[in-house]
């Protein structure tokens, strides 16, 4: 068991002074070689709560509850007093804009002020104030800060036209005071008082007019041409404005059967596409989820022709793969290629048509044995 150290009381007093000198205890621990954090820490609530006699008992005395301070002699006491008295008046005169006639929010700032060096119960003995009043009194003034805050908060978001949002408040709320964020985080949920720059996106709740099932479930080989064909729609960012590319690929031999370019993704820009295709009985035809693809006339064009709908599951791209890397293929061996990223309108339509032309008839790919997808359906027909 360690050996228990005992402190002179200027030792004691001398580490008092130094942490009302607002000196780090690590410092004041290295000067006066205490050991133990926790005794600075004792001696000053001794300090401050007016038991300035412990700080003159020896290791392990214990005074009993309502005793009271035991002192060795008629000049202790008086010294002790004395001591009282010098905090009293020392921390007054740090204070002496304090006003005669005291209002609760005047108490409770000075206080509060003053919490570092004495306790509450002490400060209210000094002013003659019962401790259940001021923290009635407290409760009273930290509502009123509250609403004050709202209001500056408010007035903030409002000043900015909601253009800030909780971190940046609190920015500028603190060139003022101290706050934490996440009580202006707080104050603007209640209030509504949200950035409203970046709402939040939502998609429709409504649901699609048609659903099929996952009938392709990924097997991207037909043996037969016309008998598999899938299809989707991508951006062509790279002119004057965005256009759109619907297309239609049969898995036979990877030939692009249909195509259209627009400059509007809507059911009348794949409808063109549809109806560029000969009446199918028993071809299936595989699409995702968009919206296009499930509205009643779109499903209506497919069932005249007697084409099986496929559908891939929602959020699996995965599920279409082929006509996914047909499209990727081609803005990499033009666009990217050529570096046509901005360029005319004219220009996108025509690199598109002329590569699908040489996509079909010209390109060879090692899958149909080094050969392009028109010569292979015609040796195979």
């Amino acid at each position: 068991m360690a050996t228990r150290v005992s402190y002179p009381v200027e030792v004691k007093m001398k580490a008092i002074e130094m942490r009302l000198a607002c000196i780090p205890v690590k410092e004041v621990m290295e000067q006066l070689n205490i050991r133990n954090k926790t005794q600075v820490k004792t001696w000053m609530r001794w300090y401050r709560s007016g038991e300035w006699n412990r700080l003159e008992q020896p290791v392990g005395k214990q005074y009993s509850y309502g005793k009271g301070p035991e002192y060795a002699s008629e000049l202790e006491k008086l010294k002790a007093e004395n001591r009282f008295l010098k905090q009293q008046l020392d921390v007054l005169k740090k204070y002496k804009e304090m006003p005669k006639e005291v209002s609760p929010k005047i108490v409770v700032e000075w206080i509060e002020s003053i919490r570092g060096e004495v306790s509450v119960t002490q400060a209210c003995e000094w002013l003659g104030l019962p401790r259940t009043t001021y923290y009635r009194w407290k409760s009273a003034y930290d509502t009123e800060c509250k609403d004050h805050v709202v209001e500056k908060v408010r007035e903030l978001c409002m000043q900015h036209k909601f253009r800030y949002g909780y971190r940046k408040v609190t920015a500028l709320l603190r060139l003022e005071q101290t706050i934490n964020h996440k009580r202006v985080q707080r104050i603007m949920q209640h209030e509504g008082l949200q950035c409203r720059v970046r709402i939040k996106k939502r998609k429709p709740t409504g649901q699609p007019a048609y659903l099929a099932e996952h009938l392709l479930k990924r097997e991207f080989q037909a043996h037969l041409p016309m008998k598999k064909l899938v299809t989707d729609i991508t951006y062509l960012p790279f002119g004057g404005k965005t256009l759109y590319l619907s297309s239609i690929l049969d898995l036979f031999n990877g030939e692009i059967v249909a195509y259209s370019i627009a400059d509007k993704q809507n059911i009348a820009f794949v409808l063109d596409t549809l109806n560029q295709l000969p009446p199918l009985p028993g071809t299936m035809l595989h699409s995702d989820q968009g919206s296009v693809y499930t509205s009643e006339a779109y499903q209506a064009a497919v069932k005249g022709k007697g084409i099986t709908m496929s559908m891939s599951r929602k959020g699996t791209p995965a599920d279409n793969a082929t006509i996914e890397s047909f499209h990727s293929t081609l803005k990499s061996e033009t666009f990217y290629l050529e570096g046509l990223t901005c360029t005319t309108t004219a220009i996108v339509e025509q690199t598109v048509r002329d590569y699908i032309i040489y996509y079909n008839s010209v390109r060879i790919q090692t899958k149909l044995k080094n050969q392009s997808p028109i010569d292979f359906r015609r040796l195979a027909v």
